[in-house]
Order: structure tokens, then C-alpha cells, then sequence
């Protein structure tokens, strides 16, 4: 049974038609009730990672395997790294961790990989989220495992220039820089703008510190600055909850497009009224189920892909109350 089990969690995991031969007799190298991973999200009271810790629970019932949630309330390095190390001094048998700087939490991972923890990134990344190519300054994770964040940034362009008809101001409400996934997001909305839509204009980027209200306060003073202005494009959860609260506030749901990237109740919730127009969901269960796979993988000495994608699904007040789209809203 083990070894069938082992097999099926190497195909989901890598992707692939087969998994190594192994004989049916044999026992797994590491017995599944003896496997403790750890998941470290980027902050534990957001949506995306509760539902990124419900599929991780899922693959490790599946497998039989402990997995272990632990973080910050917070999207902070200064605040994941002490509970990295935390985790480190427990010596878990894998770490998946989402990192919240792509600089600063290089040198604490190194610290888990040089204790010989085997480190696997889920939605963020360290350095430039390249690994084991021998180049750059954190090669040690063995694999990211995440959406295709310049693809999703494309995807919310496309959506914006459709609904403004392919001209107008726009601007991108963002975190701020250093986190990978929403630098990739901004980067692919900008591209997206420049090479298919030339009447789009793009204002500075608005950094918020994942400050909701914030968010809400620099639409305002983009509007004092630029009364035409045709959309926002929330890169994250706060981003997008406190744009939209702006335009809301300023009366101009209809003149102004909200796109929204991440999809909790708090954001699909205004799709209906019109204060979102459209949302880009990730598949945070897959990230999680895929990452507890893939550590099952390393622990038990195979190899994997260093990197693995997950998909996306566009939600919209046409779709929302969809049975096919309500599975991708997120847990909160």
C-alpha cells in the first residue's frame, strides 16, 4: 500500500506519466508516520494561505505525514525570521516556506538548508527563484512552487484594457518592492500594456505595506491628481480591498475599473455590485497540496522539478455564483 501511495504522490507531485520503478515489496525509505514538514506561510490570518494550509492538510492526510502551519500575522520578514528559526532548532524532515523578502530571507533559509533541511519555496521566492542551476546567491532551494505571477499580471492587463476600452489612465496598487510574487505581477501588467495596449498609460506604482486603508487614501490622491483616471489594479489581497474602498468612497465605481488579484469572500463579494469588476484567483490548495508532495518526494530520495506552476481562473459577477468557479473562492 505504501509503495502505490509513494508512486501516486511522485506522479502528482512531478507531473509526470510514471514514477521510478519500485519494487511492490518494498518499503518506503522513510516511514510516512515518521515525516514532519513544516509550512510557513507569508502571514497566517490571509485567505490565500489559510487555503494554501487546506490543501498542504489534504496531501499530507493522503500520505499519512504530519504538516505543521506556523507563521506571522503579519507579511514581514523582520517577523518570519524569528519564527524560521524557530523551526529550524525543531529540525522538521522538509520546510516549505513562502518567503516575505526575496533578499532578506535568503541568509536565515541558508541557515535551515546548511542544517540540512530540505528547503522548497511555495508562492514567493528568494533571489530570482532560479534554483539548483549552480548561479546566483540563493541556488539551495530545491524547488518553487507557484502560480505563474507574470502570466497573472498579463491576465489582470488584458482584463483592465477590455473593460477601459484599450485607452486610459491606470495605476498598480502594490505591497511593496521586494516581494517577488507582486514585483512579477506588476512587471507582466506593465509588459502586457506596453507591447498590446499603447493607449493605456501606466502611473507610478502605489506602495501601501499590505495597509488597506492606505490603499483606500493613495486612490485619493491619484484622483486629486489625475481626475480621468480609468483603473486600478489590485497586485494583492489589502491592495485590492483598499483601492477599491477608495473608489468606492469617491462615488466612481462606475467611471473607474477595479481588477483584483486574489480571490477571498472579501473581494468576490463585490464582484455582484460592481466595486470589482474582476478578480484573478490563484489555486492556493494546489500550491500547498503540491508542495507537501513534493517534500514527500525529496524526503524519501527522489527528485524533483525545480520549478512547478499552478494555474489561475477569472472570476466576474457573470461567473461567480458558478458551481464550477465557487470552488477556486478562498477559505477565510
Amino acid at each position: 500500500m505504501h509503495t502505490n501511495l509513494f508512486r501516486a504522490a511522485l506522479v502528482a507531485a512531478i507531473g509526470l506519466g510514471a514514477a521510478p520503478v519500485i519494487a511492490q515489496d518494498d518499503p518506503l525509505p522513510v516511514p510516512p508516520e515518521d515525516i514532519s514538514i513544516t509550512l510557513i506561510p507569508g502571514l497566517t490570518t490571509d485567505a490565500f494561505y489559510i487555503t494554501m494550509n487546506r490543501g498542504a492538510q489534504a496531501a499530507a492526510e493522503a500520505l499519512g505525514i504530519e504538516v505543521n502551519f506556523q507563521g506571522a500575522e503579519e507579511f514581514d520578514p523582520v517577523l518570519q525570521t524569528p519564527v524560521l528559526d524557530a523551526v529550524i532548532a525543531r529540525q522538521p524532515d522538509a520546510l516549505l516556506i513562502a518567503p516575505t523578502d526575496s533578499t532578506q530571507l535568503i541568509e536565515p533559509l541558508r541557515r535551515a538548508d546548511e542544517a540540512g533541511i530540505p528547503v522548497i519555496t511555495v508562492d514567493t521566492f528568494v533571489d530570482d527563484g532560479q534554483y539548483q542551476d549552480g548561479a546566483g546567491d540563493a541556488d539551495f532551494p530545491l524547488a518553487y512552487i507557484a502560480s505563474d505571477n507574470v502570466m497573472g499580471g498579463r491576465m489582470a492587463a488584458r482584463a483592465m484594457a477590455d473593460a477601459i476600452g484599450g485607452a486610459g489612465k491606470v495605476y498598480v496598487a502594490h505591497l511593496r518592492p521586494g516581494v517577488s510574487t507582486m514585483d512579477q505581477r506588476e512587471e507582466g501588467f506593465k509588459a502586457e500594456m506596453a507591447e498590446n495596449y499603447p493607449d493605456v498609460e501606466v502611473l507610478d506604482t502605489q506602495y501601501n505595506e499590505n495597509d488597506a486603508s492606505q490603499a483606500a487614501s493613495q486612490f485619493q490622491a491619484v484622483l486629486a491628481r489625475n481626475p480621468d483616471i480609468k483603473g486600478v489594479f489590485g497586485a494583492n489581497l489589502f491592495s485590492a480591498l483598499g483601492a477599491s474602498n477608495g473608489v468606492a468612497a469617491a462615488n466612481m465605481n462606475d467611471q473607474v475599473t477595479m481588477i483584483a488579484f486574489d480571490a477571498p469572500p472579501s473581494i468576490t463579494n463585490n464582484l455582484s455590485s460592481g466595486q470589482v469588476d474582476a478578480v484573478i484567483a490563484q489555486h492556493p490548495a494546489e500550491i500547498g497540496f503540491y508542495g507537501v508532495m513534493t517534500a514527500f518526494a525529496v524526503i524519501q530520495g527522489q527528485s524533483v522539478p525545480t520549478q512547478i506552476g499552478t494555474g489561475f481562473t477569472v472570476i466576474t459577477a457573470d461567473n461567480v455564483n458558478d458551481e464550477d468557479i465557487q470552488k477556486f473562492i478562498y477559505a477565510e
